[in-house]
């Protein structure tokens, strides 16, 4: 194969963040994922490719306003920290060279008992629920969009040779189906997410493992 084959790595920036945040304890920079990517292009089987970029899909963080079920404490989203870190992250990706931030967007949907806060009342019901035991219910949306959209464009106007996609969303299946049926390569990587359905894996030409990087 020759190195004018190129690869389009596209992550899955929802996915990634959480991934990173479960292996390395800390919230990503915009430089550990041009590492990672760096990282990614050195593994033996996408060595023979070129970078052509690398996508990062993800949503600006919400900057809505509402109260807690509990206490009705006013919060404002855009001015948490997560916020701040998930807007720095796609500010500095932007400047990064080879990178293109693609975003979707964020809606709240009301609040939800926290994943610690369900089982501690599952274990015992007299546990008290307070302003900690819920958490924003906000999703993407748009996303999945975007990242099928890229690849349907990738593939149709020959951009790319391959895909390397870096997510555990069994959404994304359809885009991998339509990347091999118009004959790209296709490379999966779930960073080492036990819960990714065979369905994605089955779609997906070579499955990368977390020990390749």
């Amino acid at each position: 194969m020759s190195q004018l084959h190129r690869l389009a790595i596209m992550l899955d920036g929802g996915f990634f963040t959480k991934r990173f945040r479960t292996l390395h304890g800390v919230f990503p920079s915009a430089e550990d994922v041009s590492q990672f990517c760096r990282d990614l292009m050195t593994v033996e089987c996408l060595r023979p490719y070129g970078l052509y970029r690398a996508f990062y899909y993800d949503a600006d963080p919400h900057d809505g306003k509402a109260q807690n079920p509990i206490s009705r404490q006013a919060i404002d989203f855009a001015s948490t920290d997560v916020a701040n870190r998930h807007r720095a992250l796609l500010h500095e990706l932007e400047l990064v060279p080879d990178f293109a931030v693609r975003r979707g967007e964020t809606l709240f949907r009301g609040w939800k008992l926290g994943e610690a806060s369900l089982r501690a009342i599952q274990a015992d019901p007299a546990v008290p629920v307070t302003d900690r035991s819920f958490v924003p219910n906000i999703v993407q949306k748009g996303v999945d969009m975007r990242i099928g959209l890229d690849v349907a464009a990738l593939a149709l106007k020959r951009l790319v040779d391959a895909v390397a996609l870096v997510t555990g969303d069994a959404d994304m299946v359809p885009a991998l189906r339509f990347a091999r049926r118009e004959g790209l390569r296709t490379y999966l990587h779930t960073m080492g997410f036990a819960g990714v359905r065979r369905a994605l894996k089955a779609h997906a030409d070579v499955v990368l493992s977390l020990s390749t990087i």
